[in-house]
């Protein structure tokens, strides 16, 4: 015992004098690079891959003889090779960035507008029939389906009938269409992309010798799957109803239907005044206490720690209470609550959210606005997060009697926390759900406004461990794990996670014109900001060769993310 004693503070103290031996080599060799780069500016510049590979090389044999390499030194040596705009490098040093708004943003502005070639929609008559959808879930996956029935309607030249809302899912709300959406706005204003009416006109229904032909496409099914498999009962039926329609359309389509979708979403679906007038009511009181705040989507509500498979350390009650709500989706797989948190699968508690931004930056004077519903573990469980941030708040807090008259109704106490979310100064979503995809990818559009979605692969794990550290080392790692997570427009890059989240087709960059230069011919081109570049001779060569091209060809206009050619152009 006492020899296996001497033998650990022996290894304790190698450890710590390797990790000393570790520092200095690195410094050292940082100094080197500098007086090579000072030196060689004369001559040729020295191999970036070449610098990172003599010192990780040198880290290798450290941690031959130590077993341990300092993962803060990995990450420096990684993050040479690789920049990113949450770690903008200003000779060696690493900046701060501001929490509250992203300093690029001013260089992109939502762009959806259709282009020349996008023929005007065609009319009822003269339409290959009429699509009915029915919408399936809460309010925000009704929404992708709204959105995605459009398109949908656009691609088989059909005339779309008004979407009818989902009344059976786990929310149980009775609303339609024209209780949470201003229908007439969505008919008009997409009347030249897609021609949309409130019903089947009876005519067409009393001509009918059977009823409308219903069925359910795949997920994520393609535009030739809508005209190989779903035109040709249209034309032989009139009317055919998709049966819950959400997610049925491939992420990836023709960049005019893209821009389609963005119409629609960001657009067309307009809320209801009662809904619009109490949502800003919100926003308008919350602006009264403070000059900016925080929306949060706790989203930790029973339906989904059950459908996440999580456990959360409340015993045996907690098994079975989440174990019934479970069984409704009688395809979910057993999981392992251990292995989905490792994972990053499990939503984090609000006590974790609140340090989390604490973490980041953001003072216990900082105002949150909560957005959720029933949360599991009522009080007890908020309780720690309103420690954090007294100055804490819900739509409850904020128009109890108001509210009256929408408490029956999820779907439309789901839109008013939309509402105060999308006009927040920073968002925070806590899931993968769709109320955080569809405003994380509107708030996008609308200006790159701060987003924070948390990494929580690598915060689950530091969580567990955070007992075993000081604030400073557990804020330091939190920082580091939350780059790439922070909703800067260089996350955002074509083919990256779902349209609805990330619209790289509908964000443009902003045109730029040299004033002091009076040759230019009043050219336009596109801005590039060198957050958008990433570090290294190759990607800075592409950066330059993109706004080359765009110098030479002013007449195109605004260029969207998905239009370059050169994807390290927008390299992360």
């Amino acid at each position: 015992m006492g020899g296996g004693g001497g033998g650990g503070g022996c290894g304790e103290m190698g450890t710590a004098k390797a990790w000393r031996y570790s520092t200095f080599s690195a410094k050292l060799a940082l100094e080197q690079q500098h007086k090579h780069v000072c030196w060689r500016s004369q001559k040729r510049p020295i191999s970036w891959s070449i610098l990172c590979g003599l010192m990780l090389f040198c880290l290798g044999l450290i941690s031959l003889f130590t077993g341990h390499v300092a993962s803060d030194l990995e990450w420096y040596s990684q993050r040479l090779v690789k920049r990113s705009l949450y770690s903008k490098l200003d000779m060696g040093r690493r900046a701060s960035i501001n929490i509250w708004k992203s300093e690029s943003s001013k260089f992109y502005y939502g762009c959806s507008k259709k282009g020349r070639h996008f023929a005007s929609a065609v009319r009822e008559k003269s339409s290959n029939g009429y699509l009915l959808i029915a919408a399936s879930g809460g309010l925000n996956q009704q929404r992708t389906g709204i959105t995605d029935a459009v398109v949908v309607a656009r691609i088989l030249n059909a005339t779309l009938i008004v979407p009818e809302l989902d009344h059976h899912s786990f929310w149980k709300d009775d609303s339609d269409f024209v209780n949470i959406f201003d229908v007439d706005w969505f008919i008009s204003s997409l009347a030249k992309d897609v021609t949309i009416v409130k019903r089947v006109p009876d005519k067409v229904m009393r001509s009918m010798e059977k009823p409308p032909y219903s069925m359910r496409v795949p997920r994520k099914s393609t535009p030739e799957y809508y005209l190989d498999q779903v035109l040709p009962i249209l034309l032989r039926r009139r009317v055919v109803q998709l049966t819950k329609f959400d997610y049925r359309l491939a992420n990836n389509i023709d960049e005019e239907l893209q821009k389609l979708r963005c119409r629609v979403n960001y657009h067309a679906l307009r809320f209801t005044k009662p809904i619009q007038e109490l949502g800003q009511k919100l926003v308008i009181r919350m602006r009264k206490m403070t000059n900016r705040f925080i929306a949060v989507h706790l989203r930790f509500e029973a339906d989904m720690l059950a459908f996440s498979g999580c456990y959360y350390g409340g015993g045996e009650k907690e098994r079975y209470e989440l174990g019934e709500i479970r069984k409704r989706w009688a395809t979910l797989p057993d999981l392992s609550p251990e292995g989905e948190r490792k994972r990053g699968k499990c939503p984090l508690t609000p006590h974790e959210v609140g340090l989390m931004l604490r973490a980041l930056g953001f003072g216990n004077e900082t105002y949150l606005y909560v957005a959720s519903g029933e949360i599991y573990g009522g009080e007890e469980t908020l309780q720690p997060l309103r420690e954090l941030f007294p100055n804490f708040y819900t739509k409850e807090m904020l128009a109890s009697e108001e509210l009256k008259p929408f408490l029956p109704y999820s779907s439309r106490l789901a839109a008013i926390d939309y509402i105060v979310s999308d006009e927040s100064d920073v968002f925070v979503t806590n899931n993968n759900g769709n109320m955080a995809k569809i405003l994380a990818g509107r708030r996008r559009y609308m200006g790159h406004k701060r987003t924070i979605r948390p990494n929580a692969k690598k915060l689950s794990a530091l969580f567990m461990a955070r007992n075993k550290m000081d604030w400073d080392t557990f804020a330091k790692k939190v920082k580091s794990y939350q780059r790439g997570f922070m909703g800067e427009p260089d996350e955002m890059r074509s083919g990256r996670g779902e349209f609805h989240e990330f619209p790289y087709s509908c964000v443009c960059h902003k045109p730029f014109k040299y004033p002091d230069d009076e040759n230019n011919n009043n050219k336009q081109v596109t801005l590039v900001s060198r957050a958008y570049i990433g570090s290294g001779s190759e990607w800075e060569n592409k950066g330059s060769n993109s706004l080359q091209r765009l110098k030479e060809n002013p007449g195109e206009g605004p260029v969207t993310l998905g239009d370059t050619k050169d994807d390290g152009f927008l390299a992360d």
